[in-house]
């Protein structure tokens, strides 16, 4: 919690160009098993952004109808599908229209760099990824006890085998920027997110 402190206070001090000048808007993307609203981490931030930029328009992004929703969503909705919705939701907002900056945490870091290479309108001016896996996630089978273990080693083998199917690909958020360094050609040819982002194919 203290990083994200840190994270927003930087953001704010970098932002506000001083009190006379209208503060630039901020859209928000949340990580993994998070919601847009939680008054523990992205409610808070907004707030305390608000707090320190008085005036400033932030919208903290919700991909769903509900914060159920939203949070299912960041495990099982289509990245795809859901920078879209984004996109969608940022053209239509007419407090975004002369630009925005961008804060992402964990995933939402490398979802919004896909925003702003795929949706120019409006246009992100400057993006903040905190924690963001823009090179992948860490690949294999984290916290399991031992190198020589047999079931570790029998857990990662399977986690990589299905990794780049299409069925894993289309459903699983956190495979969708799984880069496995000893599959490269795999990666390359089946990620339906990061590799085409990272502009790798």
């Amino acid at each position: 919690m203290a990083a994200l402190r840190v994270a927003a206070l930087c953001l704010s001090l970098s932002l506000c160009l001083g009190c006379a000048a209208a503060a630039v808007p901020l859209v928000i993307w949340h990580g993994m098993g998070d919601s847009c609203c939680n008054p523990q981490s992205m409610g808070y931030i907004k707030k305390l952004v608000e707090r320190k930029i008085p005036g400033v328009y932030v919208l903290s992004l919700k991909i769903g109808s509900n914060l159920i929703q939203d949070m299912e969503n960041s495990f099982f909705m289509n990245v795809n599908d859901q920078v879209r919705e984004v996109c969608s939701q940022l053209a239509e907002d007419p407090h975004l229209k002369g630009g925005y900056n961008a804060m992402g945490f964990s995933q939402g870091g490398q979802f919004l760099r896909a925003v702003a290479q795929r949706c120019p309108s409006p246009p992100m001016l400057n993006l903040i990824s905190v924690g963001g896996q823009h090179q992948g996630s860490v690949y294999g089978f984290p916290r399991c006890p031992g190198e020589s273990s047999h079931i570790c080693d029998w857990i990662r083998k399977t986690l990589d085998l299905g990794a780049y199917t299409q069925a894993v690909q289309e459903h699983l958020v956190q495979a969708e920027y799984w880069h496995n360094p000893l599959k490269e050609e795999d990666y390359r040819k089946n990620s339906i997110f990061l590799a085409d982002i990272n502009q790798e194919r």
